[in-house]
């Protein structure tokens, strides 16, 4: 038997995965620090069908110019599940803040 993961959970699931994965070394959820704040990036794709397989190629492959000047290194160390994971998790950002 297994038990549904209750938002408040889940947030606390995907917060761990992005500090396991050391998302925070230039993220955060709400200020902005090297890279834009998660909620930021939940609010300019929110509402958008193919959100979470972008987002998850641009956490592995990494991207340049989306958010200024500085680009975003590929990271290596995630997994393809994983990106998919921190994707959904972003987004879900944004349905938290409403």
């Amino acid at each position: 038997c297994t038990l549904p993961v209750r938002p408040a959970a889940a947030q606390a699931v995907g917060l761990g995965l992005a500090q396991a994965k050391h998302c925070v070394a230039c993220h955060r959820v709400e200020q902005k620090v090297v890279g834009p704040p998660f909620k930021a990036i939940a609010e300019r794709f929110k509402g958008e069908a193919a959100a979470v397989p972008y987002l998850a190629q641009r956490i592995r492959e990494g991207s340049r110019g989306q958010w200024g000047a500085i680009g975003m290194p590929r990271q290596d160390g995630v997994t393809q599940a994983e990106a998919e994971q921190l994707a959904a998790w972003i987004l879900s950002l944004y349905r938290d803040a409403e």
